[in-house]
């Protein structure tokens, strides 16, 4: 079986004249030639900001770009139509569909509702500010366009638990809703401000089990129309965890199958915090991994001053290796957005290097990192900024590698500050597969390592980083490998004529 690699297909300022599921139908051969096995798509239902959301702004999870809602047929990716037609494509050419579930909120309520709530405290969520009072707030979704098909449920004010605005006071505020499944938060696994239960917009009430029901019922609505074969959960350390476990067994139970499932719970100070979650959520999903991803930023900035032996250390991939996908930037990091926290691009191919050429953890790539980016958006301070991705030329390589010669035993050379390697012995079921990988943020570098006695004599060469020597395996399984300054080298067996 080939390795697993994902590809994050979008980022948060996709605005190419093609639209984004025509794209990846078009581009399903291609892709998979390269070696990705997964597509994470971006949330494909209708959201409160029309054809310009990204989607996380959900308004109506069963509106996929059918009925005119928000001042809009398709949503900024196509056609209910165009996205099943992708799914199709996609997984006839052997990859497998993501499908990002945002499940902590709506928005853009249809109708006002007189709601009674209670101040809370910014940054506090355990402390009220009021005694409870009422408002009238945009709590009231009837999805006049779709007209009660496929789901005739109604979701008004006993659907979700807090609110950001009061239409009649016109007031910025954090309301919890006071209703009969409790006064306060649900319990969620953030802690932080207290009680992380409330993010933004309309937060759900998972409590409620008329959201449970229909959020089922949704679920399996989704995949019996589209066909996906797996789930990004977004915001997960917003949620009821209870309810995520409720919803993926009655998934699992339904379909009688398992689904790739992977969740965004973003933590770049405690692993610990990740590892509870994993041991709360039993392994029905992996995590992303941001700890990894707040080493690869501070490496890039750091670079020779960074201690390289370091890198995995405190991250997810390091202990939980079998539940973890590695990345090294998303849509949340990328600059200008709320997250940013982008790797420097001279340390870019060093960390995919560190995601894709690994026993550990599944790696996730990064649209822009493919097909390149330019946007236009206002920084913190307000001000214009008009940014550019390039393609990294070496990933696409980089991942045929990963493909074809990625396998076998790994040891690991993670012993000098400013350079690291490893090498995978092979497999004999993938020819001249086996690998070694040596990097620098420092000098050129060098390094003894093992390959294998099975390989002695072989020719080995650099695919990657520009070397231009050729390395052999000598009787005892060891060669001396080298990488530029600043750099990385792949080295793979020379094919023989």
């Amino acid at each position: 079986m080939d390795n697993q690699t994902l590809l994050q297909y979008f980022h948060w300022y996709y605005n190419e004249e093609a639209k984004l599921w025509d794209k990846a139908k078009n581009e399903a051969e291609a892709l998979a030639g390269t070696g990705i096995t997964g597509l994470w798509f971006p949330p494909a239902y209708k959201a409160s900001s029309g054809a310009s959301s990204v989607g996380y702004d959900p308004y109506d999870l069963y509106d996929l770009g059918e009925f005119n809602q928000k001042d809009t047929v398709e949503t900024k990716y196509g056609s209910k139509a165009a996205y099943q037609e992708a799914i199709k494509v996609l997984q006839q050419n052997g990859i497998a569909v993501i499908a990002d579930v945002v499940f902590n909120h709506k928005a853009g309520a249809d109708e006002l509702e007189k709601v009674m709530v209670r101040s809370v405290n910014p940054e506090n969520r355990e402390e009220f500010t009021s005694e409870a009072f009422e408002i009238e707030a945009w709590t009231r979704f009837d999805f006049p366009g779709r007209g009660g098909q496929y789901s005739s449920f109604i979701w008004d004010k006993d659907c979700f638990s807090g609110i950001d605005w009061a239409e009649d006071r016109k007031e910025t505020g954090i309301f919890s809703i006071q209703n009969q499944y409790g006064e306060g938060w649900e319990e969620v696994p953030s802690k932080e401000l207290g009680n992380y239960d409330y993010l933004m917009f309309n937060d759900l009430e998972f409590r409620n089990p008329e959201v449970r029901a229909d959020l089922k019922q949704w679920g399996e609505w989704y995949v019996h129309t589209c066909g996906m074969r797996g789930f990004r959960l977004d915001a997960v350390k917003h949620i009821s965890t209870e309810f995520l476990i409720d919803w993926l067994d009655h998934m699992k139970a339904t379909f009688e199958e398992g689904f790739f499932v992977v969740a965004e719970n973003w933590n770049i100070e405690s692993r610990e915090e990740l590892q509870h979650y994993l041991e709360l959520t039993e392994g029905r999903m992996q995590l992303f991994d941001s700890l990894l991803h707040r080493n690869f930023q501070l490496a890039a900035k750091e670079k020779e001053h960074y201690d390289l032996t370091k890198i995995f250390d405190d991250t997810l991939v390091q202990s939980h290796p079998l539940l973890t996908v590695t990345f090294v930037d998303n849509h949340d990091s990328q600059p200008l957005q709320a997250l940013e926290s982008y790797v420097e691009w001279w340390f870019r191919p060093l960390a995919y290097a560190l995601i894709l050429f690994r026993e550990q953890g599944i790696p996730c790539l990064f649209y822009p990192d493919l097909y390149g980016a330019k946007y236009t958006d206002e920084n913190k301070e307000g001000k214009e900024v008009s940014v550019e991705l390039p393609v990294l030329s070496s990933l696409s390589a980089m991942v045929k590698i990963r493909k074809a010669l990625a396998y076998g035993p790994q040891r690991d050379y993670l012993d000098f500050s400013n350079c690291i390697g490893w090498t995978r012995a092979g497999i004999p079921e993938k020819e001249d597969s086996g690998l070694a990988v040596l990097m620098s943020n420092g000098a050129e570098g060098f390094k003894a390592m093992e390959m294998g006695i099975e390989h002695q004599g072989k020719l080995m060469i650099d695919a990657i980083g520009g070397r231009k020597e050729e390395v052999r395996v000598n009787e005892t399984g060891w060669a001396e490998f080298f990488c530029d300054a600043e750099s990385l080298a792949v080295w793979v067996f020379k094919q023989e004529n």
